[in-house]
């Protein structure tokens, strides 16, 4: 099927035909048989690499030439800024959201695209963004993790709202590794468009004893080195391939690039730039490390790296200078980052409870269909490590022969369904018990299990919590939210967490901001840290200097959720309290990009305490949103004037700070020279004039309220005469 034949723009057209793709892959061309273009929902189950994003595209354009509007939904931050910069070269308005919880961001519906997470989608419906009744596509890319424990739940619900608000909108969704398709599709009332094709070649294989064994044959591997796994990424580079590999840990990761730069020792000036922009942003020793990785010519890639360096890795590999990665299963879950050779060494990984357990097929499936770059690579393989003939067999029947599992929902548990029962309400999408009960029947929870009795006895305990909390109210049958109610619906905070801050507030005697911290960090909603017998010591002799501020006291059973809370809460005082990166890493065995995540975690839940507190501790208020301001930028109370000048970060602050400038007026009094020598001269010049505008920008408005506060007066000067 030709790309000319299609109805999309001419514009599209050109921009295919220029990127040398004429003909529609075959499982492309079965959607368009399937009815893409005719309005009909699809779920497009097909390889990695096999043109999904293609098939979005296009019915994308298709829409938008008919004047509609698109929503497309990602699971990962990362992955929205992908595909936002992917379409955003094809001549169409591409806003993208990802942030703020409880925004409207009514400003996105003047593009034709909007990309955005499952969570910011689901919190725009929530606090009503008038363009979404505007969306005639839907496309929901890994549409599988509606089987995800964290987030499946919002992802269902998101597909159920928008379906029963925009009844004749279209919806495709995509996926690589689905056991079920047909129940999954039946759901969404689709079309299923399904294949085994691929543009590369993939084959699967277990390396033994120096082989790579395949169905039907093996090929050997020249030994380099003791390290089965750097044997088989050699092997791979030195014919001019690129390597993923995907480890249990963290540290593996680490450790395998050290070996792999080691053995590499490759040179350009190209790894040197990307090196030198790590080394920029190196704080500790891992990004130092990192940076020395990259300059001979490998990389590990995680979740503890900052999300910058992270971005400069995919570019120096998408680029071919990177020749391997080692990485946790994060470039898996939807990163486009091919590699002829993809190594899945690790099958197992720790699991607190259960020690270590194999992955799911799924996880494997996700990282084998990396394996081939399509118009680079002649083929992919995919390769286990076996430790003998019978690992060997195993490995082959447990994942390389074996379907994906089969999607579930995940919308059963009572303490899910209590923060989407809430929003429900909250939205205006049902006003009784009888209205929720037929939204729920259009979930994917209730099209799985028909004959359930467990869920109506789960919302009814939901209800009679959201009563208790005074979070909505029954008048005659009729069900609706309160003004508490609402607000945490649109805060995007679990409903339970919520009730738990406001019963913190309200108990405390004095406010604290560990107090305050702490009992922020015992929410639902917050990521706690992992904590070891060695940290019971320093947890308790925390305990013990600041018992008299802290909110929460020891319970007499969940110690270890607990302490995994007070732990948490420490570390993010010791951010606050200006501590570096450095040492923070060190001190609780984590990474920068750690530490990014818990702040913006703590940040989101401290401005949803902030607009919680006038409403039933408003004698906290400023102190609350003063702190807020606090842990946003990583500084003492003392810094907030400074903060909030133009290129002044936490260092910059207390430098000058800690020189006796304590305020913008301050910065202006000391003039350039002075703050040259504290921040060097082109800082300096920048904060000279940041400083002079904003005393003029006091200026201003202390004259626009002088003169308001004039016009008043004259208006009710004349009102009385009038009267």
């Amino acid at each position: 099927m030709k790309i000319e034949e299609l109805p999309i723009s001419e514009h599209l057209k050109a921009y295919y035909k220029k990127a040398g793709i004429s003909d529609l892959y075959p499982p492309q061309a079965e959607c368009i048989k399937k009815g893409m273009f005719d309005q009909k929902n699809l779920l497009v189950a097909i390889p990695t690499a096999s043109g999904k994003t293609l098939v979005a595209e296009m019915a994308m354009h298709h829409h938008i030439g008919e004047s509609g509007k698109c929503l497309y939904i990602v699971p990962l931050k990362a992955l929205a800024s992908e595909k936002f910069e992917e379409f955003s070269r094809k001549d169409v308005r591409v806003g993208i959201s990802t942030g703020d919880f409880d925004r409207r961001d009514e400003s996105l519906g003047k593009n034709d695209i909007i990309v955005a997470t499952s969570e910011k989608v689901d919190s725009l419906i929530r606090n009503n963004a008038p363009w979404l009744k505007d969306i005639s596509l839907l496309v929901v890319d890994e549409v599988h993790l509606i089987d995800s424990p964290d987030r499946g739940a919002t992802l269902e619900m998101v597909i159920t709202k928008m379906r029963f608000r925009n009844p004749e909108m279209q919806i495709i969704g995509l996926s690589a590794t689905i056991g079920n398709p047909g129940v999954l599709a039946r759901w969404m009332d689709a079309e299923l468009v399904t294949s085994e094709w691929r543009p590369v070649d993939l084959r699967q294989g277990v390396f033994y004893n120096g082989q790579i064994r395949f169905h039907e044959v093996c090929r050997p591997v020249a030994c380099v080195s003791k390290f089965d796994d750097l044997n088989l990424c050699m092997d791979t580079i030195t014919e001019g391939g690129q390597c993923l590999v995907f480890v249990s840990s963290r540290k593996n990761a680490e450790a395998f690039a050290k070996r792999a730069a080691a053995a590499f020792k490759l040179e350009s000036s190209e790894l040197k730039d990307f090196s030198e922009r790590i080394k920029k942003l190196a704080e500790t020793d891992n990004d130092k490390l990192l940076a020395a990785c990259v300059e001979s010519g490998a990389a590990f890639h995680h979740a503890g790296l900052k999300r910058e360096a992270r971005t400069i890795i995919e570019e120096g590999f998408r680029k071919g200078h990177i020749r391997c990665i080692s990485s946790t299963p994060t470039l898996a879950a939807g990163l486009n980052l091919p590699a002829r050779r993809v190594i899945i060494r690790d099958y197992r990984r720790f699991t607190s409870g259960e020690g270590m357990v194999p992955i799911p097929v799924r996880e494997y499936h996700q990282m084998a269909g990396r394996a081939g770059r399509p118009h680079l690579d002649p083929y992919g393989e995919a390769v286990l490590i076996g430790k003998d003939d019978q690992d060997v067999e195993a490995l082959f029947e447990w994942y390389i022969d074996a379907p994906a599992e089969d999607v579930y929902s995940q919308c059963g548990t009572e303490n899910t369904l209590c923060t989407h029962i809430l929003s429900l309400i909250a939205s205006g999408f049902v006003r009784s018990r009888e209205e929720l009960s037929a939204f729920m029947d259009r979930t994917f929870f209730l099209y799985q299990h028909k004959q359930s009795r467990a869920i109506p006895r789960v919302i009814e305990k939901v209800l009679e919590f959201l009563l208790a909390t005074e979070m909505i109210i029954d008048t005659g049958g009729i069900i609706s939210a309160t003004k508490f109610g609402s607000l945490v619906s649109q805060l995007f905070i679990n409903p339970r967490g919520a009730e738990a801050i406001v019963n913190g507030l309200c108990s405390a005697e004095e406010y604290s901001d560990i107090g305050l911290l702490q009992l922020i960090c015992s929410t639902p909603d917050m990521y706690n840290l992992y904590v070891s017998n060695k940290d019971i010591p320093y947890l308790e002799r925390f305990l013990e200097e600041l018992d008299e501020a802290l909110w929460l006291p020891v319970p007499d059973d969940e110690e270890e959720t607990y302490f995994r809370g007070l732990k948490t809460t420490m570390l993010l005082r010791d951010w606050a309290n200006e501590l570096s990166d450095t040492v923070i890493c060190e001190r609780y065995s984590v990474g920068p990009g750690d530490i990014y995540s818990m702040v913006e975690s703590v940040n989101w839940l401290l401005h949803a305490t902030s607009r919680l507190t006038p409403m039933f501790a408003p004698h906290f208020q400023d102190q609350v949103r003063e702190f807020e301001y606090c842990m946003k930028h990583g500084v003492k109370r003392e810094l907030l004037p400074l903060i909030k000048l133009r290129n002044i970060g936490r260092v910059r602050a207390r430098r000058l700070f800690n020189s006796g400038i304590t305020s913008p007026e301050d910065v202006q009094t000391a003039g350039t020279d002075k703050v040259s020598q504290i921040l060097g001269r082109g800082i300096a010049d920048q904060l000279f004039n940041a400083a002079k505008r904003q005393n003029f920008k006091k200026s201003e408005e202390t004259i626009e309220s002088g003169t308001r506060q004039e016009s008043r007066k004259k208006q009710s000067t004349l009102s009385h005469f009038e009267e």
